[in-house]
């Protein structure tokens, strides 16, 4: 049985639709994996791990170093047909949006041989993919995703996590960095974040239709959280450690304004200055 937020359409070969790629189930295993997360390492690692026939990622507007594809290359070194489909097209973070309107953005050689093509329409292709065959290899594991900055003279820790989906109980009241995108895991707000942070940190993934790579920050807003995106441009998607160095605040909901976040600072800088606040 698939984990919540995963379904299947059952032909000759199974399409899972997952908003999230930390929501597979072993039903995913030989696959066509059609999931809502961005085409980042550590999401192209939850999936080609499930040893897919084929994957189709969000692209996350591309972004900084090409991060929000890395999958296309992950995948095509290990033998798998992978794609991903413009942020431009469907919302990131719901599958269901990308099987229903999301338009392709790029493929790599495997995917682009059973005839996927930028442009096309997502269900389409995969429906092409179900042709491939999965492959026997599987990804290296990931290299550390969460990291701990703090010092002495500071109030509160700054948490540095690949993915969202890392964060722990004792984050609670500490500034997290999460790599993923802003948006609504399947649109809804009690996925925002899984613990009552001081402030919290996204990708804002191209921000994208329907503005959905900033759909978190509102959401936080009610919790009191103050929220804040990186440019997809500034730092890499699925990396926190270049979103805490490098990344520039793109976006901040109400409660991170009062706390004195201002677009276009770097990110950096804010929140050394929230982690010293009493």
């Amino acid at each position: 049985m698939l984990l919540p937020m995963a379904t299947i359409d059952d032909q000759s070969t199974a399409i899972v639709q997952a908003d999230s790629a930390t929501k597979l189930g072993d039903d995913s295993r030989g696959a066509v994996i059609v999931t809502g997360s961005h085409g980042g390492r550590y999401a192209a690692y939850l999936t080609l791990r499930m040893h897919p026939r084929a994957v189709i990622h969000n692209d996350a507007g591309i972004g900084k170093d090409e991060a929000g594809i890395a999958v296309l290359e992950m995948a095509q070194a290990l033998g798998v047909a992978a794609a991903t489909a413009s942020n431009q097209s469907c919302r990131i973070g719901d599958a269901a949006d990308m099987m229903a309107r999301g338009t392709i953005s790029r493929a790599n050689d495997r995917a682009t041989l059973l005839g996927v093509a930028s442009g096309m329409a997502c269900k389409q292709a995969a429906s092409l993919l179900a042709l491939a065959k999965p492959s026997a290899q599987g990804p290296e594991p990931c290299q550390e995703v969460r990291r701990v900055v703090e010092d002495p003279a500071w109030k509160r820790r700054i948490v540095l996590i690949d993915s969202a989906s890392l964060v722990l109980p004792q984050d609670m009241g500490q500034i997290v960095v999460a790599a993923s995108h802003g948006a609504l895991i399947g649109g809804s707000p009690r996925l925002a974040l899984q613990v009552d942070a001081f402030a919290a940190v996204f990708n804002d993934a191209g921000v994208g239709v329907d503005q959905a790579g900033i759909g978190r920050l509102a959401a936080l807003d009610t919790r009191g959280i103050a929220a804040l995106t990186v440019a997809s441009q500034s730092a890499r998607i699925g990396d926190a450690l270049s979103t805490y160095e490098d990344g520039t605040i793109s976006h901040a909901n109400g409660r991170a304004v009062a706390l004195g976040a201002r677009v276009g600072d770097p990110l950096r800088s804010c929140l050394v200055g929230w982690a010293s606040r009493p």
